[in-house]
This record gives structure tokens, sequence and C-alpha cells, in this order.
């Protein structure tokens, strides 16, 4: 048993060690047990260098630079191989959850809000920056989902009860500031030399405001039930559904489209089915399937049929044309009439919560400091031509509805932003040759400026709204 387990230890001592050295200083012999077997004589510079090292002190020579020598070397090799392991997904996936878990903390020791941080990081990380996120397609898919799933939770909030109570705001208010705006931006983009397709495209995409960040910054500040959100809740929910018309409208603008009216009878069957479908899906099939998960009490089950819900419902308005953010409210809206809303809500949180932040951080990819630099007068001109030209409309449209001043000067500021639908526009415009790249790179880089600036455009609202109320208390008075 002791020459086993004596051999066992010699394998292990020696798995570094070749079979010249092994065999140059004897060790076999002297381990295995053979008194009678002279040991080998070797010189002190054919031994390994870790036996050359003495023993009780001394000088070591340059057996210490040797030593030394082979350890810096080792510690190269091992940090270069971790770095080529490290490349590619894994280090993009590291990186975007420590940026998920590392940027409230940080935005908040500094005094700025989180959104900003996360555009801030998004710049720095993404390919106008330092490129440090390598694969930005896969990137901008997951942080995607985000969207979808804050489609979803702002919709599981909202009844088709409620919905119909906000039908003024929505199909009302909401229908003229999508129309109203699109209009006068078009006019100006006509007046500074663009053609009228690419004028009716900036229209229609600036027109659209960020439910992602307004939506966020409203559930921040706890007002989603204020008369205030509720408002701009509206106008939102009017824009997401106008994304469908702009999908079908850009291609004939290009020529593309084919017959007018059978693109247009076209959308609309696409339409009604994707409707007809999640109608007759929450009616006879979600209940029962929650409630038949439910009683298994077992959590993974439960969150894979709120993904499966979520997922499958907006690929199928996706796939059929329509937005699948569309597809993830309405699927908020059914999973609301169910009893196991509260329980769907906070289940589907933490998911929400880490892929809205990796969608903010995705829109940072957008800003161009390059086109900045090389043109900040336009910059700066477009990005606040925008945001005072959707914001002085808004902030109208809501006093002629008869909201307050304080309140629709809030609405206004809140929605002046482009939209992420923007993006996506731009560039289906830019395939179909209806704006050319210098005009869409310029354009993605003011509509991202315009998001990042929503955080502090909110902050001017409050501040405004709370000096026109005490202007109208001291006139009272």
């Amino acid at each position: 048993m002791v020459r086993i387990g004596t051999s066992l230890l010699l394998v292990a001592a020696l798995a570094t060690c070749d079979a010249a050295t092994f065999s140059r200083t004897g060790l076999a012999a002297n381990l295995l047990g053979n008194p009678g077997r002279p040991r080998p004589s070797a010189s002190l510079a054919d031994a390994p260098a870790w036996s050359r090292i003495p023993r009780g002190g001394g000088n070591i020579g340059d057996s210490a630079t040797v030593t030394s020598t082979s350890i810096t070397t080792l510690i190269t090799e091992s940090l270069q191989g971790l770095t080529q392991f490290m490349e590619g997904s894994k280090s993009d996936t590291l990186l975007l959850l420590l940026t998920s878990a590392l940027n409230t903390p940080l935005s908040n020791l500094i005094g700025v809000s989180p959104i900003i941080g996360f555009l801030a990081l998004g710049l720095a990380a993404g390919p106008k920056g330092f490129s440090v996120i390598k694969d930005i397609h896969t990137t901008e898919m997951i942080a995607d989902l985000g969207i979808v799933l804050f489609l979803f939770e702002m919709g599981i909030h909202l009844s088709f009860d409620t919905l119909m109570e906000m039908k003024k705001d929505v199909f009302g208010l909401g229908g003229s500031q999508f129309g109203v705006t699109a209009l006068a931006i078009a006019a100006i983009a006509k007046f500074f030399g663009q053609s009228m397709a690419a004028s009716a495209i900036l229209g229609l995409s600036i027109s659209l405001s960020s439910s992602a960040f307004v939506l966020q910054l409203l559930k921040d500040k706890g007002e989603m039930d204020s008369q205030f959100g509720k408002k701009t809740f509206g106008i939102l929910l009017l824009q997401d559904l106008m994304i469908v018309p702009l999908l079908v409208v850009t291609p004939l603008l290009a020529g593309d489209g084919g017959n007018a009216g059978a693109a247009v009878a076209k959308a609309t069957i696409q339409g009604a089915l994707a409707l007809t479908t999640i109608a007759l899906a929450g009616r006879f099939v979600l209940d029962p399937f929650f409630d038949a998960v439910a009683k298994t009490k077992d959590q993974n089950s439960f969150v894979g049929a709120i993904l499966a819900t979520i997922l499958g419902m907006s690929f199928l308005t996706e796939g059929l044309g329509l937005s699948n953010t569309l597809g993830a409210f309405l699927a908020g809206m059914l999973l609301c009439e169910t009893s196991h809303s509260d329980q769907i809500q906070t289940e589907i949180a933490p998911f929400r919560g880490i892929l809205v932040g990796l969608f903010f951080f995705t829109v940072g990819f957008e800003i161009d400091l390059k086109v900045i630099a090389s043109k900040p007068t336009i910059i700066i001109g477009t990005v606040l031509g925008i945001v005072a030209i959707k914001a002085s409309i808004a902030t109208g449209l809501c006093m002629a509805s008869g909201l307050d001043k304080a309140t629709s000067q809030r609405v206004g500021l809140i929605i002046s932003q482009g939209g992420e639908f923007a993006f996506v526009a731009f560039r289906l415009a830019r395939s179909l040759g209806i704006l050319d790249e210098d005009v869409t790179r310029l354009m993605l880089t003011c509509v991202s400026l315009t998001m990042a600036i929503t955080p502090l455009l909110e902050d001017l609202g409050s501040r405004m709204a709370i000096a026109i109320e005490e202007e109208g208390t001291k006139k009272v008075r």
C-alpha cells in the first residue's frame, strides 16, 4: 500500500516535469525506495530550476533570474489565454450584466438619471465609442426584448374597460398630436430641400415619441395614475398604433409597394387576423392555461408560461406586419383580466428591469461623436428644433382639450423626444433609397440625443408646472 501511495504521489508531483529531467535526477529510484542503487550524480546546473533554490538561505545567483523569468512568462501566457477565452460573447455578456448591476448605484452617486447613465455607458462601449461590445446585432436583439416586456407590463396594468375610458385621450388627443406634428415636421424638412418621400418619412417618424423612456420616467416618479400620466400614456398608445401605417407607407413612398390599395388592404387583413387570434386566445386559452400551470406551484413553469405568452403574441403581431410591442401590450391587457395578474407582475419584473436597461444602453450606440464634432451647429439646431416643435404642438393641443396649462406643458415636454421606432423607420428608408447615408446618420444621432435629454426635460416640466401653479395661487390671493 505504501508503494502504491508513493507511486501516486510521484505521478502527481511530476505532472509538469519532462521525461529527461525525470531520468537525469534519478528521482524515481529514490522515491520508489531502492536503497541499494546508488544515486546518480548530477550537477546543480543540470537540475530543474525549482530544485536549485537553496534551503536555509544562501545566494541563489542566476537561479532567481531563471525562476522569475519563468513565472513572468507563465503569468503572461495565462493572461493572454484568458483574454482570448473571454473575447466575444462571454465578455459582452459579462459587461452587460455588470452594466445592469452598477449603473444605478453609480448614477445615484453622481446625481444623474440612470437612463443617462445607460446612454453614456452605451456610447462608450458601442461601435462609435471604444468598441468594447463586439456582437452589436445580438446585443440589440436582446435589448429589444426589454421594450416588449415593458409594453407587456404597461398592458397588464390596463384593463379593456380602462382603455375604453381613455378613448378620448388615445384617439382624440393622441391622433391630433400625431397628425399635426407629422405635417409640421414634414413641411420643415421639405423647406430644407428634402424630397416629398423623405419629408413624409421624417415627419411620420419624428412625430413618434419614446414609450420606453417616457413610461419609465412616469413609473419612477409615481405618475402613472395621475392626470398627467394618463394623458401622456394615451398619446403614446396611439403612437404605437401608428407604427402599422408607417410600415405600410414607407415602401409605397419608395415606389416599391406596388398597388397602394392592395397594400392597405393587406395590412388591414393582417391586423384583423392578429387581433382576432389574440382575442380568442385570451378568451378561451390563457385563463385555463395559467390555472393549470399555477396548480403545479412551480416557479420555473410559471415564468416559462409568462415568457411563452409574451413572446408568442409579440411574434404573432410582428409576423403579420404589426408592431411586436403591440402584441406584448395586448397580451398584458388580456392577462390583466385573469386572477394571476399580481403574480405575473411580480415574476416578470426582474427580467423587464434588466432588459429595459439594456435597451437604453443600446440607444447610446447610435450617438455618433464624429457627426456631432463635424456638424455641431446643425446637430444642436435639429435637436432643439425637434423638442421645441413637438413640445409646443402637444402643449397647445392639451390646452385646447381642456387641460390646465401646468399639466399641458408637462405633457408637451415629456413627449418631445424622438422615439425608438425612428431607428427602424430611418434604416428602412435608407435601404429603400428614400434617405441617403448622411441624412440617416444625422437623424439617428439627433433622435438619440433627444432621448438622452428626456430626463432633463421632465425635470424642467415639473419645475415649470410648480412655478405656474404658484403664480396662479398668487393671482388668486
